[in-house]
């Protein structure tokens, strides 16, 4: 892989954080009282720190609670044959509350279709929306966020990460990496076909 580039600083990823608990503050108004639930890894920590602005800007600070959606993924054999499973953790009543699901990155939408799986066993929500921090291009299934705090478009091969400090040790950030070019060291020049290259290094036979 190349070297990452970044396309988010800490500052700007904070601002971020604090535009979308406005906007889910905004849409809860006069509904259902709302709880957060992050996908782990990284949706946790971002759905804490939702959590934590909405308390800033005066209102309840909404429960949070963590989902682990390995078992329900559809595509878990081609993930891992032993894949990691973490803590599961809704300490709440989700029924008759507006589940706001939080995940970093939004690509193929298989995450949340999973998650959607995973929280229909603890409950029925009056509504469930999706934050996505981040929505990149190459969805494979009809999902769409209700809250973005950013969309990124990146080619097909490139991978998108958020860093953060409670999962990462290092400073929040989103970077992209790019794919790695295959080297063309031993590539035909161009317009010389590869065939005609190998008969002008075929060895002479002497004349006999």
């Amino acid at each position: 892989m190349a070297r990452p580039q970044r396309v988010m600083t800490a500052e700007e990823m904070a601002r971020t954080l604090t535009r979308m608990a406005h906007q889910i503050l905004e849409a809860a108004a006069g509904g259902p009282e709302i709880a957060f639930v992050g996908v782990h890894t990284r949706g946790a920590p971002l759905a804490s720190r939702l959590a934590d602005r909405i308390a800033a800007a005066g209102a309840p600070r909404p429960p949070v609670g963590m989902l682990d959606i390995n078992l329900y993924r559809d595509d878990l054999t081609r993930v891992s044959a032993a894949p990691l499973l973490r803590a599961t953790s809704i300490p709440f009543d989700i029924d008759r509350r507006t589940v706001v699901l939080v995940d970093d990155v939004l690509h193929t939408g298989r995450t949340v279709r999973a998650a959607l799986d995973a929280l229909s066993d603890f409950g029925r929500p009056a509504r469930v929306q999706l934050a996505a921090f981040i929505e990149r291009s190459g969805r494979e299934l009809p999902i769409q966020p209700d809250v973005v705090g950013r969309r990124i478009e990146a080619p097909t091969g490139c991978v998108v990460e958020v860093h953060l400090t409670e999962i990462d040790g290092v400073v929040d950030e989103v970077v992209v990496i790019q794919p790695t070019t295959p080297s063309r060291r031993n590539a035909p020049p161009a317009g010389k076909p590869a065939a005609a290259l190998r008969r002008k290094a075929r060895p002479k036979r002497g004349r006999r």
